[in-house]
């Protein structure tokens, strides 16, 4: 008789909880510091992320995951002590999403060519969503649900049986929410900084929730007895 054993999921409501508050200091602290100043605490934030999509599986990613989940937040980084812009801090919105993309990337299965293109342009949008949410105030809106989100969930039994990944989730969340308004906003600033923090909540969960909700596609195997596993 086998035995089956329990597979568990990523955290990418966890990582968008770590993204929130991380990006919003990273911009903001962009008024009193460098680039090179910012650069451990942007480094935390993108391995945070990372063990929040790669840590609860059991396993770590391949080197081909790894190499592709760290190789563009590098390589942004080197555009922005080159004083070409701070995309970088841009990257963390979509990182939470492309992290999960790569965990359910294998050999058999590859990251598909059209899945990329899609979770670009939506990357885009968020950007849109994040830049242009002083004007659109209504965006910010998606702060406020990153608690709500996990209080909720925790009505039904089944998410209690995961007590680690409810206080990693419902921790963060709530720590978020605090965050955005403990930020001083900067003299001269245009928005407040909890606005720019629900910008990049609400783009954040818009990104992963695609991510999450794409199909995973399997390579079925047939056994000489005709069943299919």
């Amino acid at each position: 008789m086998i035995q089956q054993r329990r597979v568990r999921n990523p955290w990418p409501f966890a990582a968008v909880c770590m993204m929130v508050p991380s990006l919003t200091l990273l911009v903001f602290g962009l008024t009193q510091a460098s680039v090179i100043d910012l650069l451990p605490g942007y480094v935390a934030a993108y391995l945070l992320i990372g063990v929040c999509i790669f840590g609860p599986p059991g396993k770590l990613p391949s080197p081909g995951q790894a190499v592709a989940f760290l190789l563009p937040g590098a390589l942004l980084v080197v555009l922005a002590l080159l004083d070409l812009g701070f995309w970088c801090g841009g990257w963390l919105l979509g990182l939470p999403a492309w992290g999960l993309l790569l965990s359910r990337s294998t050999t058999a299965n590859p990251l598909r060519a059209v899945d990329v293109l899609k979770f670009l342009g939506l990357l885009v949008l968020g950007l849109a969503v994040f830049t242009f949410n002083i004007i659109w105030v209504i965006f910010s809106l998606g702060l406020f649900l990153l608690p709500i989100i996990p209080l909720v969930r925790l009505a039904y039994p089944e998410y209690w049986a995961t007590p680690l990944q409810a206080t990693v989730e419902v921790v963060p969340a709530v720590a978020a929410v605090i965050v955005a308004f403990a930020i001083p906003t900067p003299e001269g600033s245009w928005s407040s900084p909890w606005v720019y923090a629900g910008g990049a909540a609400t783009a954040g969960l818009m990104i992963t929730y695609w991510a999450w909700r794409l199909p995973r596609r399997s390579r079925r195997r047939q056994l000489n007895n005709g069943a299919i596993v």
